[in-house]
């Protein structure tokens, strides 16, 4: 394929080919062809490519402007990466129903959110699913003026289909129908109600919504399970749901696209599904207290295995006997779980699998399983009698472990197989064990790729000791294939940890000279039209007069007024600014600094405090935050100051207590900022990134990969409106810092200025 950085001698003759069979002259088309093109080429084959181009052309023919064809050539290439090019033909047809009927606008809004709908609706089944909703909805509210063919739009299917990955997240397919037949039923004849119910802006279209998703809610019950899993299992993972498509039942009759999804853990924490029915006389909650208990055994007792020694089937067979020796473990801790256990573990029936016609070893390990954990199991099989003793021989021994049971469960398979355990046709009934997780961190890899990770434990720093939020997920830039990777990187933020608020103030003492100067340039900055902002509960100093009055107020028992502080803002200067500090291990360097020596990290420790005094000064809104990074699973984001906190002894101590470590992935940092500093109602925005060093991360053996991944978070930023200037302390920054930010950048040869020089930097900017 060909590629920016190994031009094909053909490709410009390919590449005009295939805008002759488009068919297009729109400009904006024009300006954007060729990264279509390449990003379609990168996952479809030739036939996929001429579908891909021929799809466009009628798309750029049909009267409906530009947007529907850049919408799909933008995403079709990922869409079908998703389900496959095969799924064009019917995505097609979907179009042409719309394009027939009064609907032309709702296309647009299809194709926009087509690629985010296919990543919650994976297979094509599932989608074809979706499509037939839309018809559905198109068809059930289009109006007609003699009943004979419709003339008349649907007044709620552009917002539906605006709003899909949004109600996706919440809802399985079968829901999302009830919440759309809901609104049909409801609201058909009502246009102006039936697009706040589709918008998701009426209230009973949220009350619906909150419906169908039904069951207890993890989020409701967080806080419970977190104390559990702390003070049972001693664990602090962090609890991370994620949508469901939940059976009812609680067991699922067959592995198909509409079984639960099985939780698991993996480096973002334990995955829990964000909603649980009552089933099989086990509420919600406990079966959340199941699984959790399941995993926490796992992460406790469980020893990865290398999965390259083991066949898939003998791998399924360790995985049984593995959750049969945490669950023997468990129920010697916490015997009350056992009940729970029981009512949930499905019951094969022993005999129904017809091993003539079926592949029958699921049905075998699954009723061995229940064997296992009920003595009163009833099953007369010889070989699952002998296996049921061996197995309690070898826990008597004490906790065993992975490998022993291991053992037991590869000698199982050899004794009990059959020619028919090969056969396609697999028997799932009563097979499946929802409150199990899938056992992913069983096992390890000899080849490991970027899906296949060892679980092996980190070293952590203070900071990684901080209670984290659940982790943001960003996509990342890959120059190679011109594509984005999504969700590729998992961002966990927190507040920093707090120091000595004593020690910044000591660093003013320091530089009391470069503060006077620093005072005299400021007051030429400050704008004249500074107001103040009284009655406020949390400002920059307290307000006198109000002080007063609510002491008066208390002493005289009334209940005195809270708000007795002020703060300033001017209408001169309409900035916010977020000031991103480059955390990683490099700022524990040492240069000299006069007769002695400071690390970097100290030094930018004063340059940050000085500004930030600087800026308060000014009035502007600012926010600091430090970033590193161990991995794509686990980049670090500390809140240093908010926006709405003022230069005071908490962020001091915040400052005071900076440290540095692990690696710089600069473009996850800098999206996530960006989601703070877009936020601020500030006319003009700056991000101002001080960094020692070019982007770099301990899984990312091309350095131009993270370099060109900032490179393409800066054109976000600029397209969301934020300007970005870069203060870097590498000598050799100029070698890949233009790469990145343009000619926006400065480098500080002499690291031992850097107090002086960033205050000063930021004033020139901003004068």
């Amino acid at each position: 394929m060909p590629s920016p950085e190994s031009p094909d001698a053909a490709w410009p003759e390919r590449l005009a080919a295939s805008r002759a069979q488009l068919d297009c002259r729109f400009p904006q088309v024009g300006e954007v062809f060729e990264a279509c093109l390449l990003d379609a080429l990168s996952v479809l084959s030739p036939a996929g490519v001429s579908a891909y181009l021929d799809c466009g052309r009628f798309l750029g023919r049909m009267g409906r402007g530009v947007e529907p064809l850049l919408a799909f050539l933008e995403e079709w290439p990922s869409t079908a990466g998703i389900l496959g090019e095969d799924a064009l033909p019917a995505i097609n047809h979907t179009l042409q129903l719309i394009w027939k009927s009064p609907n032309g606008k709702a296309i647009t809004p299809f194709l926009q959110t087509l690629a985010a709908v296919a990543r919650r609706l994976p297979s094509r089944e599932q989608m074809q699913h979706y499509l037939d909703l839309t018809l559905d909805l198109m068809e059930r509210t289009s109006g007609s003026i003699h009943g004979i063919h419709k003339s008349f739009a649907s007044p709620g299917l552009p917002d539906f289909l605006a709003q899909a990955p949004t109600l996706l997240n919440g809802l399985a397919i079968g829901g999302l129908r009830n919440w759309v037949d809901y609104g049909i039923r409801n609201y058909g004849n009502h246009p102006e109600r039936q697009r706040a119910y589709f918008s998701l802006q009426s209230a009973d279209s949220r009350a619906v919504f909150q419906r169908e998703r039904h069951g207890t809610l993890l989020v409701d019950h967080e806080h419970l399970l977190d104390l559990c899993l702390r003070g049972l299992w001693g664990d602090s993972a962090q609890l991370v749901p994620y949508a469901s498509s939940a059976d009812p039942t609680g067991h699922s009759a067959q592995a198909d696209a509409s079984a639960p999804l099985l939780p698991y853990y993996d480096a973002s924490g334990i995955r829990l599904p964000d909603v649980l029915d009552d089933a099989l006389g086990v509420s919600g909650i406990d079966r959340y207290r199941a699984s959790l208990a399941h995993i926490a055994g796992h992460r406790r007792w469980s020893t990865p295995l290398f999965a390259d020694n083991f066949s898939p089937m003998q791998r399924m067979a360790i995985e049984i006997f593995e959750d049969s020796r945490i669950e023997r473990l468990i129920l010697r801790q916490y015997p009350g779980l056992h009940r729970i256990f029981l009512a949930l573990h499905p019951t094969p029936v022993e005999g129904a699998c017809n091993a003539a016609t079926h592949s029958c070893l699921r049905h075998r390990l699954a009723m061995l399983s229940r064997a296992l954990l009920d003595p009163a199991h009833g099953y007369q099989d010889a070989a699952l009698r002998e296996f049921v003793e061996r197995f309690a021989q070898t826990m008597a021994s004490g906790e065993a472990s992975s490998e022993a049971v291991a053992t037991l469960a590869l000698a199982y398979v050899a004794l009990t197989r059959r020619q028919s355990d090969q056969l396609a046709n697999v028997h799932f009934a009563d097979t499946v064990i929802t409150y199990r997780d899938d056992n992913r961190h069983l096992w390890r890899f000899h080849e490991l790729s970027d899906d296949e990770e060892m679980f092996e434990p980190r070293p952590t720093t203070a900071a990684a000791e901080v209670d984290r939020l659940p982790p943001r997920h960003y996509p990342e830039w890959d120059y190679q294939s011109q594509t984005y990777r999504p969700d590729w990187v998992s961002l966990y933020e927190s507040l920093h940890p707090s120091g000595e608020a004593a020690l910044i103030d000591r660093l003013f003492d320091k530089h009391a000279a470069l503060a006077r100067r620093l005072k005299r340039l400021l007051d030429l900055l400050r704008p004249q039209d500074r107001l103040r902002v009284r009655y406020q509960e949390n400002g920059s100093e307290l307000d006198l007069d109000i002080a007063i009055r609510s002491l008066i107020d208390f002493k005289s028992g009334a209940t005195p007024d809270p708000r007795i502080n002020m703060s300033h803002r001017t209408n001169g200067r309409n900035l916010a600014v977020l000031l991103l500090l480059d955390l990683s291990e490099s700022l524990s360097d040492k240069v000299r600094v006069g007769n002695g020596e400071q690390t970097v990290l100290e030094l930018s420790q004063e340059a940050v405090s000085l500004l930030a005094w600087a800026i308060e000064q000014l009035g502007d809104p600012l926010a600091i935050a430090g970033f590193h990074s161990d991995t794509r699973h686990d980049v670090r984001y500390l809140h240093l100051k908010g926006f709405s906190e003022g230069w005071g002894d908490p962020v001091k101590r915040r400052l005071a207590a900076m440290q540095a470590g692990y690696s710089t992935r600069m473009g996850a940092a800098m999206r996530h900022a960006a989601h703070y500093l877009a936020a601020q109602p500030a006319e003009k925005k700056l991000m101002l990134i001080l960094t020692d060093g070019q982007p770099s991360d301990v899984d990312v053996q091309d350095e131009r990969l993270l370099i060109e991944d900032a490179r393409k978070s800066v054109g976000e930023l600029e397209q969301q409106g934020i300007f970005t200037y870069c203060i870097s302390l590498d000598r050799k920054a100029d070698e890949y810092v233009h790469d990145i930010f343009g000619g926006r950048y400065a480098v500080i040869d002499n690291i031992e200025r850097l107090p002086e020089k960033l205050p000063e930097l930021f004033m020139a900017l901003t004068r």
